[in-house]
């Protein structure tokens, strides 16, 4: 007499745990490709707003001479008196750059991560800028000096965090101390 055949389609134990490695690695590969795309993006917005704030300033140059006074490391040119050269403190993600007549900038850019912060430092004769941010990419090119980790200034962009990027007016740098 002929014993029934067992049914031993399937998969083994040790077949599908095989394929939850396997799987694993590749979910840990993807995700850190997303991170890191996700921080390559914010560094872009970073550099966008920089940009977008040294050319209202450069705006401003045209129309006073000099650049707007700081504030702390904000902006002073919300609301800004041309008769009495004063502004407010340009809140960094709420402030309105301008003055009686002219709008420099709607609405002056935060960092997007609220632990960040942007700088602005002016000279003390307000013909020379700078703009500081913190890029999170240790290997961006753009760096200050080309070194994310080390930038050789010690400008803090919040908290503990030293800024690494830096948009200047045409006559200094990012690493000159400004008088």
């Amino acid at each position: 007499m002929k014993l029934p055949k067992i049914f031993t389609s399937g998969f083994t134990l040790v077949e599908l745990l095989v394929v939850m490695a396997i799987l694993s690695i590749l979910a840990t590969i993807v995700i850190g490709g997303f991170r890191s795309s996700q921080m390559r993006g914010r560094d872009a917005g970073r550099k966008s707003d920089l940009k977008q704030i040294a050319n209202a300033l450069e705006l401003f140059l045209h129309d006073y001479g000099k650049y707007p006074p700081a504030s702390g490391t904000q902006i002073a040119a919300c609301s800004y008196n041309p008769e009495t050269e004063t502004g407010t403190a340009c809140v960094w993600g709420s402030g309105t750059m301008n003055d009686t007549k002219t709008t420099y900038m709607t609405t002056v850019p935060k960092d997007l991560v609220a632990a960040q912060n942007y700088v602005y430092r002016v000279s003390s004769t307000q013909n020379k800028f700078q703009l500081f941010a913190r890029l999170e990419n240790t290997e961006d090119k753009n760096c200050i000096n080309g070194d994310c980790l080390n930038p050789g200034i010690t400008v803090t962009c919040g908290g503990t965090y030293v800024c690494n990027f830096g948009i200047t007016s045409t006559n200094t740098t990012p690493t000159e101390t400004l008088p």
